[in-house]
């Protein structure tokens, strides 16, 4: 029996379970069910007004049955209510923050759909069903913004679920969340390019919670306040024709409270659209993709991205490895051949983001021919060049390159030398982040919406080529053009890029064999620490709904040696969400680090191998502080069990993991801390 799996600052004692069997037994329950199965929900629709036009158009109330109860919509100011089926009375979004006039009439527009407007803010409103969610489309006719919906404002309102990075999971009335060290309060976040997915989601008492999706993200923001120190979020669209942002849609969707509860509805939503990326499919097209199942990511310098150290990775029992090299000098074939017979994908770090004056570029991946800088330069309004990443050059334009590439073959050719070595990966920095620009530059002008669509076309041919391809943090709308990404599991916080900035603290690019900046280990002051790596505070929204389209990992900056303090918490994570660890390596780390790491692989690799691409089907909390927590793959194919606390749990000791593959007598435990180390 499961237990309240509430961390201090909730109220709610119901079991965070979920599962995709749940979703048809138990009443608000959405979770990974299947699209046809959401499709059963009603889709009646009821309105006070019966026909076109018929009555006053203030107060009135839209209704539509969605899956687990009865969506109201009132017109004249947004708010949104739900009936559930089990006779609860829940609020999805408190009234509007922005003054939209008064409401047209409701037109009916078919059995599960209904139209208004607001005249004076000039937008119109359809709310529909859309497989079991309440679906509303504001179209504004006129540059504007709208402050809706207005969340978190029900009494019941408990947890706040958050995909910052693999995703957060906060209790509503937590002090260190809301005027504390976390304080999200006043801040906000860009849903387009700060988070890796787009949606939020609440907790809502027991048994019950709410899921919004926002796939219109490019525009949206979500800020946080804290009345009476209850977390409240307020998503904020602004409609902008230049921008291409005039259309908005958020979907609201009820669930049974579980965390992840809300990245399977997104699970769900992509599904339906034929969004969802499959790990499967991508090896059937490319049998190399399936060498990253079993394997550990790692960066390399000096001997370790030579012949010598692969085959001493090889005879520490590696048997599966991503290796990544960035800077000169590059691997040389017979280096590249090594690594691909002992099963290893091997693969540069590449990047189109970045333009610099060759006479003067720090980077030979910032480098390009002809004029391509500056003349490819994004470009603000005033025509000035967007300064490059860490104020070096420019940023450069994906649809300069686009409208150049069927003459100049910029792209392409890159990418041909940088595997000439035979490499058969390619790490693309940014493209698959939420980094998007709006370009004015003469020839070139794009907005944040085509620069998507021109990194996503110039990802999908570099796949097509037949590299096992990866990016940066990889967002839901890359998940069918990666294979893999790095960052998308770390859940940054604001004071992880101020103590970046530190070089004496963090370190720097040198020396070139081993940059500080990637080697030298760190302390976190512990509010940030918390923020990131407190497990009590982290739910797998990410792996909920990506995992086993894409391989996620941590940034490459802070690869598993990087924090000391934060390896067995960081590793028992990595295990329960199935995804793997991420090194940086040279000589003395091989050294110092090999046989642990190698003794980590050696765990990983046959979960990975079984597990990698299926679905994650369950979530549990098993205890009343959240220390012991439960993962399940697939149909029962894997259950993982952590306990991050100090005391046993059924006889699985603090700071271990129990593993399960189906069919396993007994569980496969790991005691990370217990592991040799340099």
């Amino acid at each position: 029996m499961t237990t309240d799996t509430s961390p201090p600052g909730r109220n709610h004692d119901h079991d965070h379970v979920h599962h995709h069997d749940n979703a048809r037994r138990r009443p608000g329950s959405r979770l990974l069910a299947s699209s046809v199965a959401l499709a059963l929900a009603a889709v009646a629709v009821t309105s006070s007004a019966h026909a076109a036009g018929a009555g006053p158009a203030h107060g009135r109330r839209v209704e539509l049955a969605v899956h687990g109860g009865t969506a109201v919509v009132d017109t004249a100011s947004l708010a949104v209510r739900a009936h559930t089926r089990d006779g609860r009375d829940l609020t999805l979004s408190a009234p509007a923050g922005t003054d939209l006039g008064h409401p047209g009439p409701v037109t009916r527009t078919g059995a599960a759909q209904a139209r208004w407007s607001y005249p004076e803010r000039g937008i119109d409103v359809t709310a529909r069903t859309d497989h079991g969610r309440l679906s509303l489309r504001l179209t504004a006719h006129r540059d504007t913004s709208v402050s809706w919906p207005v969340t978190g404002t029900d009494a019941t309102a408990s947890a706040l679920q958050l995909p910052r990075g693999e995703g957060l999971d906060i209790p509503a009335g937590d002090p260190f969340w809301t005027t504390g060290e976390g304080a999200l309060a006043g801040s906000a976040v860009d849903v387009g390019a700060e988070l890796t997915l787009p949606l939020w989601g609440y907790s809502l008492g027991r048994g019950a919670g709410v899921s919004y999706l926002t796939p219109t993200d490019i525009g949206t923001t979500l800020g946080f306040t804290a009345p009476g120190g209850r977390l409240r979020a307020t998503a904020r669209h602004a409609f902008d024709s230049g921008e291409g942002t005039r259309d908005y849609t958020v979907t609201f969707a009820l669930t049974d409270g579980n965390p992840v509860a809300p990245a399977a509805d997104y699970r769900s939503y992509l599904t339906e659209r034929g969004q969802l990326g499959s790990l499967r499919r991508k090896i059937a097209k490319n049998p190399a993709v399936g060498r990253l199942l079993g394997a550990f990511h790692a960066y390399t310098w000096g001997e370790a991205r030579q012949t010598a150290g692969i085959e001493r990775l090889r005879k520490l029992g590696v048997d599966r490895m991503w290796l990544g090299y960035d800077g000169e000098p590059y691997p040389g074939r017979a280096a590249v051949r090594a690594a691909r017979k002992a099963g290893y994908l091997i693969g540069p770090y590449d990047s189109f983001a970045n333009g610099q004056d060759p006479r003067t570029a720090d980077a030979p991946n910032a480098i390009w021919p002809g004029t391509v800088y500056p003349d490819f330069c994004v470009r603000d309004a005033k025509g000035e060049p967007r300064t490059g990443f860490g104020g070096r050059g420019c940023y450069l334009s994906s649809r300069a390159f686009a409208r150049a590439e069927k003459t100049h073959h910029y792209l392409a050719d890159r990418t041909r030398s940088m595997v000439a070595n035979g490499a058969d990966s390619y790490f693309l920095d940014v493209d698959a982040t939420g980094e998007l620009f709006r370009d004015h530059g003469e020839g070139h002008r794009m907005t944040k919406a085509e620069d998507r669509a021109h990194r996503l076309a110039r990802m999908r041919r570099i796949a097509d080529r037949g590299l096992v391809l990866g990016s940066e943090s990889a967002q839901a709308w890359a998940n069918k053009a990666v294979a893999f990404d790095h960052g998308g599991a770390t859940p940054v916080a604001d004071g992880m890029w101020r103590l970046q900035k530190d070089r004496e603290k963090w370190g720097g690019y040198y020396p070139e064999n081993a940059p500080g900046v990637f080697f030298k280990p760190v302390d976190l002051p512990a509010g940030l620490a918390k923020a990131m790596y407190d497990p009590r505070y982290r739910a797998p929204l990410y792996e909920t709904a990506l995992h086993g389209s894409l391989v996620n990992t941590e940034r490459w900056e802070l690869s598993y040696e990087k924090l000391p303090a934060q390896k067995t918490t960081r590793a028992l994570l990595a295990m329960l969400y199935n995804t793997p660890l991420n090194y940086v390596l040279d000589g003395a780390s091989l050294d110092k680090h090999g046989a642990e790491l190698a003794a980590l692989q050696r765990y990983f690799a046959p979960l990975h191998k079984a597990a990698g691409t299926e679905q994650l089907t369950a979530f549990r909390q098993m205890t009343a502080d959240r220390t012991v927590q439960r993962t399940v793959f697939g149909k029962g194919v894997l259950t993982v069990t952590a306990n991050f606390g100090t005391t046993a749990y059924r006889g699985l000791p603090g700071g271990c993991v129990d593993a399960r593959l189906k069919g396993d007598d007994a569980p496969r435990r790991l005691c990370p801390a217990k592991l040799p180390r340099g």
